[in-house]
């Protein structure tokens, strides 16, 4: 994640001032999933609302990508959303959504992001040479 897009984000939420939850920043980016269904008969299929702030979901997607392409998390949830549902560009939302939901963890607890956070809580911790312990 760049500056350019640190400093959208937090431009966009006001520095994250009346959020209270996850899911209201979601919803008010627009990252959050609305489902078509009138009555009995007719049920779509769920697709993001796309009612928030355009300019957000603008920042994130290439920080998406690169995440994606760069960290073996993200790349691991790509690669079991789209073998669930074969949609690629569904899967960039969603960790679009991850993106943004980790940014505003991380703002609100004033901490650094550690790409070996798992690997820490769990017990394991990784040597000068890469290798578990």
């Amino acid at each position: 994640m760049g500056l350019l897009t640190a400093s959208t984000v937090l431009a966009e939420t006001n520095g994250f001032d009346l959020i209270k939850n996850k899911k209201q920043l979601t919803s008010y980016a627009g990252l959050d999933v609305k489902e078509k269904q009138s009555g009995t008969s007719v049920k779509g299929k769920p697709k993001i609302s796309k009612r928030g702030n355009k300019y957000l979901r603008k920042s994130l997607h290439m920080p998406a990508l690169g995440a994606i392409s760069h960290d073996e998390r993200f790349k691991a949830i790509f690669a079991r959303l789209v073998a669930r549902h074969g949609i690629k560009m569904k899967a960039v939302v969603a960790i679009q959504r991850k993106l943004l939901e980790l940014m505003y963890t991380l703002y609100k607890k004033q901490e650094k992001y550690d790409k070996n956070y798992f690997n820490n809580n769990t017990g394991e911790h990784d040597t000068e040479d890469g290798k578990k312990e």
